[in-house]
């Protein structure tokens, strides 16, 4: 009893004809997973904090805490 010999010739068509739409399949579900998992609700969040800041007030709150060196609190 011998074992068979394997079939080399067309075989990187064949294996790539079922690998490569895989990958395309599974690449653009990934993107597609990112885009709406972490991308869209960082960009709501985003959206969400900057609809109620105020710069002037957070700058006037580090200023009173002494965080910048250069600009002195207003009641000195």
């Amino acid at each position: 009893m011998s074992l068979a010999k394997p079939v080399m010739r067309g075989l990187l068509a064949k294996r790539l004809r079922f690998h490569l739409p895989v990958a395309f399949v599974v690449c653009l579900s990934l993107a597609a997973a990112v885009k709406f998992g972490v991308t869209e609700p960082r960009k709501r969040a985003y959206a969400e904090f900057y609809k109620n800041y105020d710069a002037n007030k957070e700058f006037n709150s580090m200023r009173e805490a002494g965080i910048f060196e250069s600009v002195r609190p207003s009641g000195e």
